[in-house]
């Protein structure tokens, strides 16, 4: 199920090579795969997802991460592969939790409102209170 966020960014938990023609055809242009090689038995290598994204003519990125371990190198990462399109943006994991959070803190490193992250974050139904610290750190603001 893809949760939107924004006009710029949606996520979901695991997508399928198969997916990926669907995505362009909703509108989407970037592909970003936030789940580490593995991760669980039966998940799509990245390779294939890789291949069906930029067949389907989507622009892809892996930042693999895992919740409460994410790095300040993928925090960058993401920011880059966020500002990679014009087009919107699709980021997906396990459930689109580590997606969403990861998304959060790549926008408060370009300055984005904590407040306005959470409250975006909360309308697609995922709780960002939990890194508020961190929000306000990489915005500038705490």
């Amino acid at each position: 199920m893809i949760r939107t966020i924004d006009d710029s960014i949606s996520v979901a938990p695991q997508l399928e090579p198969e997916d990926m023609a669907t995505l362009a055809a909703q509108g989407f242009g970037f592909v970003i795969n936030n789940r580490p090689e593995g991760e669980e038995s039966g998940q799509p290598s990245n390779a294939s997802i890789r291949a069906a994204a930029e067949a389907a003519g989507l622009g892809y990125a892996e930042i693999p991460t895992v919740m409460g371990g994410m790095t300040r190198a993928q925090v960058d990462e993401m920011a880059t592969a966020l500002g990679a399109t014009d087009r919107p943006v699709l980021a997906f994991c396990r459930s689109g939790t580590r997606s969403c959070n990861l998304w959060a803190l790549a926008e408060a490193s370009r300055g984005g409102d904590p407040e306005a992250l959470i409250a975006k974050g909360a309308a697609a139904g995922y709780d960002l209170s939990g890194i508020r610290p961190l929000l306000d750190q990489l915005s500038g603001r705490g």
